[in-house]
């Protein structure tokens, strides 16, 4: 199975009929998971720890959104073997925890039938080095079948979105989306694994970095001289890229 992040969206997202198709159309050109393990910004708790194995309800993480929102279901499989496995690889323990929106906002346009199980971990950590770690560690189950994913997004300045009919994305945005993926392209992880300090316009394109670090460990679980792909491209409200990365 290939490792992939993505850029999850808030709740309306589901509301966008673009990135909405966007989603859905990488997903079919994906092969088909036996199980999900989904690695969300919205979920930092140390140790790493496993959500509900039997499944739960979602996790409703936001506030001031349509209710409508908060009615959404995704009554996906629980995921016990996935997570038995995940605690052979990892040290880590399981929780009553549901999905939070960064893993079920995504899976409903990329799996709608909700019919693949799926596991969500936690970040035990923001530090790129310790993550990349984590992912190598959980790169066996790629050939298990399971799709592991990073969910987050590459920029991510909540104060500097643009509402307006024609959005602009800034300079600073733009040019450290372009780092990123370039340092992708060429497999400059140890750039990346720097990115605090050598990113341009990195404090503005991440006033706090849990959204980025996701992709650490989606890293960590490519293959040795891996080329990623970048499926889905663009801006969103302005400074928010799309770009949503993938490696096999």
């Amino acid at each position: 199975m290939p490792a992939i992040f993505l850029a999850h969206g808030a709740p309306p997202l589901l509301d966008d009929e673009l990135w909405m198709r966007e989603l859905a159309e990488w997903s079919r050109s994906l092969p088909r998971p036996r199980s999900i393990l989904m690695i969300s910004a919205h979920w930092e708790e140390q140790p790493a720890t496993c959500s509900n194995p039997a499944g739960a309800p979602l996790v409703y993480d936001f506030s001031g959104f349509d209710e409508k929102y908060y009615q959404v279901q995704y009554p996906a499989p629980g995921a016990a073997a996935l997570s038995a496995r995940v605690q052979t690889l990892l040290r880590c323990e399981s929780s009553t925890r549901g999905l939070d929106h960064g893993a079920w906002v995504p899976l409903i346009p990329m799996y709608p039938a909700a019919d693949i199980p799926v596991l969500q971990l936690s970040l035990p950590t923001l530090e790129p080095g310790p993550l990349f770690e984590l992912g190598r560690a959980l790169a066996p189950l790629r050939d298990e079948g399971v799709l592991i994913v990073g969910s987050g997004f590459l920029t991510h300045n909540l104060r500097t979105l643009d509402r307006s009919p024609r959005p602009v994305t800034p300079g600073w945005a733009r040019d450290f989306d372009a780092w990123t993926a370039e340092a992708l392209l060429e497999l400059e992880f140890d750039a990346l694994l720097d990115y605090r300090a050598r990113a341009p316009g990195v404090a503005l394109a991440l006033p706090t970095h849990e959204h980025f670090v996701p992709l650490f460990a989606t890293l960590g679980a490519s293959a040795e001289g891996e080329l990623p792909a970048f499926p889905i491209e663009g801006w969103y409200l302005g400074s928010l890229t799309k770009r949503s990365v993938q490696f096999g």
